[in-house]
């Protein structure tokens, strides 16, 4: 039976409203009965998506974690990610995943949302997940594109795993494209369908390809649907296409600029902004692409964070990486 577009809250989070659609909703949770009809969830902002710190013997290390928790809070963050890819969730346990999450719920002002990745393979798998992500405390899931099969993921099957978890969500979607590390990029089509449904808020895009993510903001338009960059690097130019904020490693370390550049391009302060991004886009491009997860948490380190080991199979920089990415930060004047 196909129903109408609602509206679903948990926590502070509230779904858009819009016109009817042909989407099936057969789920409403009692978290979500409590909304304030007429709101929807401003997800505008930057959020770091945050590391999970380890001990020396691999364990998830929850007091560093709180303790990192504890400067986040203190940074005009909208939010945070937890469990996305710079939480190393695919080398987590499912258990990990959703205790990281209820810490991280549990550590954080209320004000500040908390979007978790509940991502998994399976369609099935992905909603236990996120029902599970949800019970701990996350406002919004970050549902990544499944892809070991990748061949065969085309929009037709995309387009159902989305519809599939977010029927049965009891808290908004945010699709999530990554194609550098899952071989594929989710199909504009198929954003431009899903966009549509009511239980799916935005989309994160972290493949840096502007034209695209302008064209994605161009045609959802109409659904009031949100999208935010993946990273640090093209930042201004997401805001000038349309984006409305972004999910950047960058912001882990460099947390006070990434929101500082985000205020400049909200307010149209665009030479100032332009100065400021490019000083940030040769340290981003060390903790992403270049050297990956464990220059981000050897950076952490120098910048007064816990970053620490990462979980093998990943391995710490080598002396001539960790060399060059100082030379990244230090080059653009932040060390």
């Amino acid at each position: 039976m196909f129903g109408v577009k609602t509206l679903r809250i948990v926590g502070p989070a509230v779904c858009r409203r819009g016109a009817s659609v042909p989407w099936k909703t057969t789920k409403t949770q009692s978290r979500t009965q409590s909304a304030a009809a007429g709101q929807r969830v401003d997800i505008g902002g930057v959020y770091p998506p945050i590391a999970t710190p380890f001990t020396q013997k691999e364990d998830v290390d929850y007091q560093k974690l709180d303790e990192n928790l504890q400067k986040y809070a203190k940074i005009p963050f909208k939010g945070l990610v937890v469990q996305g890819s710079n939480g190393e969730y695919p080398y987590l346990t499912d258990e990990e995943r959703v205790e990281v999450v209820r810490r991280v719920r549990l550590a954080l002002p209320t004000d500040k949302l908390v979007m978790a990745g509940s991502g998994c393979e399976s369609t099935k798998a992905t909603v236990v997940m996120t029902e599970r992500m949800a019970r701990a405390g996350a406002d919004l899931v970050l549902v990544v594109t499944p892809c070991f099969y990748k061949g065969m993921m085309d929009s037709r099957a995309l387009v159902h795993h989305f519809t599939q978890v977010a029927d049965s969500s009891p808290v908004p979607v945010v699709l999530y494209n990554v194609p550098a590390n899952t071989g594929l990029d989710l199909p504009v089509d198929a954003v431009v369908r899903l966009a549509q449904h009511p239980n799916i808020l935005g989309l994160k895009d972290s493949g840096g390809d502007i034209t695209r993510i302008a064209l994605i903001v161009h045609k959802t338009k109409p659904q009031d649907f949100q999208v935010l960059a993946g990273s640090a690097g093209f930042l201004m130019a997401a805001y000038s296409v349309g984006c409305v904020g972004g999910v950047c490693a960058l912001a882990n370390v460099l947390g006070r600029e990434v929101c500082e550049l985000e205020q400049l391009c909200v307010s149209g302060r665009w030479e100032e902004a332009i100065a400021l991004q490019q000083r940030l886009i040769e340290p981003n491009t060390a903790v992403t692409r270049k050297f990956g997860v464990p220059a981000l948490k050897q950076a952490m380190e120098w910048f007064g964070y816990h970053g620490g080991i990462c979980r093998s199979p990943l391995q710490p920089l080598s002396e001539a990486e960790s060399l060059q990415l100082r030379l990244d930060f230090s080059t653009n004047g932040w060390l």
